[in-house]
């Protein structure tokens, strides 16, 4: 571990043990912070100026928990996301909570070579078995199972049969964590693309940990599909600052946590309850299809939008010195429960698991028909990364444009050659229908991004409107 690392988990140490707050990227305002407070966090400023969520010792420890009742069991983490993030700074603070060793926080860029070298060196120094060990008499089916259907992985699924000396007992437990890192959908595209290429170190290096946290963006089917046939436990998780990081994974919510859907459109009526509500208690976690909601099931077959609300312990005291945006955010039901009103458009579906949409203010109208981005996007995953974006159109309103990183490409968009073009087109067509194909194709070296793994799509519309005519 190097010095950065060890600084920061001192820090939050000391922040989760009730003493100093740690503001990893300093403060932008003198307002006092709320009693409790252990992490201040920035958003990614993806909807309006960056502002400062105020994290309670408590909010991080019900986190925590329930993510490793979630995946199994405590475990030892990997950082290979920046520290000054949430995501980076829930691996600090579950491994701390958990009594277990962080490891990575190298600085420089994310690399396929880095991370075989810097990770194995982890597992390796851990004795971590991975989960090979656990599955050793099963089939390679159980490596892909879906981890809302029971435990990732844990200790005990990795522990020999026998007795032992306690000072025994604990060497082993010691030893027999499991490991877990959180990666951007951006990271774990190179380690797969690394592979396809002759050089799958990095993958495989993946694969060894027992549960891979995929967030901070949608992670295109197509990339989960090529993770899991390499042997990747991936877990798709959904969250943000303001609910401790993560709070769904795998479209299911964590213990203690539940989702609603909310009229995206409350000035239309009166009310703007919820359109559908999600709840999971906390049982048995070897039985999450079962205590998916009759409510929740029901309403995905019937396909309902609406914005996504979250409440639970898991919840931000709120932005520091921003009242205003606080009350307009965080709201309290007559019930007494508290929810934050998210920025996305989410369904259920017919599992009852949360389908995210996309952000409510990047759906685009074109032609009178509304489209969203993620819904293109994950059409055209199988062209690689992709960020789609409505560009002003005096024809259609709005025009549906897609943007596809190419290493070979430079800094700005440039058109790609028609034959990509008519390729993306059908590919959206036959998966939504022609008013989703885009009209536009780009090609970019790499994406603006907001914070790991979130594109900037605002940044990237403006380059697009700026380019010649």
């Amino acid at each position: 571990m190097d010095g950065d690392l060890a600084w920061v988990r001192n820090a939050v140490r000391t922040a989760l043990d009730g003493g100093e707050p740690y503001v990893p990227a300093g403060r932008t305002s003198e307002a006092p912070l709320p009693d409790g407070t252990a992490l201040v966090v920035r958003t990614s400023g993806s909807t309006a100026s960056p502002r400062e969520v105020a994290l309670s010792a408590a909010a991080l420890r019900a986190s925590a928990a329930a993510t490793h009742e979630r995946l199994g069991g405590p475990g030892r983490w990997f950082l290979a996301l920046p520290a000054t993030h949430v995501a980076g700074l829930q691996v600090v603070s579950r491994a701390i909570l958990a009594g277990a060793d962080v490891g990575g926080g190298a600085a420089g860029p994310f690399t396929p070579e880095g991370f075989a070298a810097e990770a194995g060196a982890f597992l390796s120094a851990g004795l971590s078995a991975g989960p090979a060990a656990s599955r050793s008499a099963g089939s390679s089916a159980e490596l892909v199972a879906a981890p809302w259907a029971g435990p990732v992985a844990g200790p005990a699924a990795r522990s020999s049969a026998g007795s032992a000396s306690p000072a025994s007992a604990a060497s082993s437990s010691a030893r027999d964590l499991p490991a877990y890192v959180s990666l951007v959908p951006t990271q774990a595209h190179r380690l797969v693309e690394a592979a396809a290429a002759g050089a799958p170190a990095g993958l495989r290096t993946l694969a060894r940990f027992d549960a891979v946290l995929l967030g901070g963006a949608a992670t295109p089917l197509r990339l989960l599909t090529r993770l899991r046939e390499a042997g990747v436990r991936a877990v798709t998780t959904y969250g943000m600052s303001e609910t401790s990081g993560g709070c769904v994974y795998d479209g299911v919510p964590l213990p203690g946590v539940r989702l609603r859907l909310t009229d995206p459109f409350p000035s239309r009526g009166s009310d703007s309850g919820p359109v559908a509500q999600a709840e999971i208690a906390d049982e048995s976690v070897h039985s999450r299809e079962n205590r998916l909601p009759a409510a929740a099931r029901a309403q995905g077959a019937g396909g309902g939008a609406g914005v996504v609300e979250i409440s639970g312990s898991v919840l931000a005291s709120g932005y520091v010195g921003d009242d205003g945006a606080t009350a307009a955010s965080f709201r309290v039901d007559g019930d007494g429960t508290r929810w934050f009103r998210t920025s996305d458009l989410g369904r259920f579906d017919a599992g009852g698991r949360l389908e995210i949409l996309g952000r409510a203010d990047d759906v685009i109208v074109t032609g009178g028909v509304n489209v969203a981005p993620a819904a293109v996007e994950a059409a055209l995953a199988e062209l690689g990364e992709v960020c789609v974006v409505g560009l002003p159109d005096d024809e259609w309103g709005q025009a549906v444009v897609a943007v596809l990183v190419s290493p070979d490409a430079g800094a700005q968009p440039t058109p790609a050659p028609p034959g990509l073009l008519d390729r993306a087109r059908t590919l959206a067509a036959d998966t939504l229908g022609r008013t989703s194909a885009p009209r536009m194709l780009y090609v970019i070296g790499s994406l603006p991004l907001l914070g790991p793994g979130k594109p900037d799509r605002q940044a990237l519309t403006t380059s697009l409107k700026n380019l010649p005519a």
